[in-house]
């Protein structure tokens, strides 16, 4: 009887005073998006308009000024799009992880651990403060010269391939590729280069040309290579994945995720 009591009153009082809390929580979440929104563009123009630019990016300004203000959902394929290959309780090593956004919201929550490193030290102190989990590891390291070593079930690399020459990129591929068991898939991310010639960043070494261009630095190390792009008016984005194992190259036909059927003639 007491704890009938206790649940109606629980539920004359929810519903008394639940639109109230609801219209004072609404208007609290406005102020907050509306207050983040313009922190995160001030943000970005202190990093990207004044001095010299960084070499990586704060995601966190993507989430809370760019995407917002553009509608635009590039920034968000990479995570998607390494993370098809992620099997629950993978062992993942993340090149060049730059903030440490993707490992923390993309990645970790499918991973027994992740290895993210990136030779700039101010990135690395940002992802341990801003994306820390308990299954990350951040680490400060130039993969040129003290690439983490062990086997891995998934590694990554996102964003940062142009950052090399194409003699660095065809050592660190092969560098790679030791740390890699038979099934194994690396994915990543790059960009085109623009038409004019000119470079995205100085940072770049090297730009890529084309899906094709992409493709000749991977195709000399796996069975499987897969390259695909997307093209937003502003960008133009390269997508690899390439594995000795065609079973994990995601929307290939052998893919152990999918399951497809050929219409039939009729």
């Amino acid at each position: 009887m007491q704890q009938q009591i206790r649940l109606l009153l629980h539920h004359t009082l929810g519903s008394i005073v639940k639109k109230p809390l609801e219209v004072i929580f609404k208007a609290e979440c406005s102020l907050a998006r509306k207050w983040a929104h313009s922190a995160h563009k001030r943000l970005m123009l202190a990093q990207w308009r004044l001095g010299a630019n960084p070499e990586w990016f704060d995601h966190n300004i993507d989430l809370y000024y760019q995407w917002g203000a553009t509608g635009n959902s590039l920034w968000l394929e990479r995570g998607i799009f390494s993370s098809l290959c992620i099997k629950p309780g993978a062992r993942v090593l993340e090149l060049c992880c730059g903030d440490g956004f993707n490992a923390s919201n993309f990645y970790a929550h499918k991973c027994k651990q992740i290895i993210a490193c990136d030779f700039d030290k101010s990135a690395v102190r940002h992802a341990q403060k801003t994306h820390k989990r308990g299954n990350i590891r951040f680490l400060a390291a130039d993969i040129r010269t003290d690439m983490p070593d062990g086997i891995f079930d998934n590694i990554i690399w996102d964003a940062a391939i142009e950052h090399f020459t194409e003699y660095e990129i065809s050592r660190l591929i092969g560098d790679i590729k030791k740390r890699m068991k038979q099934n194994t898939i690396i994915s990543g991310y790059t960009i085109v280069e623009s038409a004019t010639g000119v470079k995205h960043l100085h940072h770049h070494e090297y730009e890529f040309k084309s899906k094709e261009d992409l493709m000749r630095f991977f195709e000399p190390h796996f069975k499987y290579v897969s390259v695909f792009e997307t093209i937003f008016p502003n960008r133009h984005n390269l997508y690899f994945w390439a594995s000795d194992d065609n079973s994990q190259i995601p929307f290939s036909v052998h893919w152990s995720s999918m399951r497809t059927k050929t219409a039939s003639t009729y």
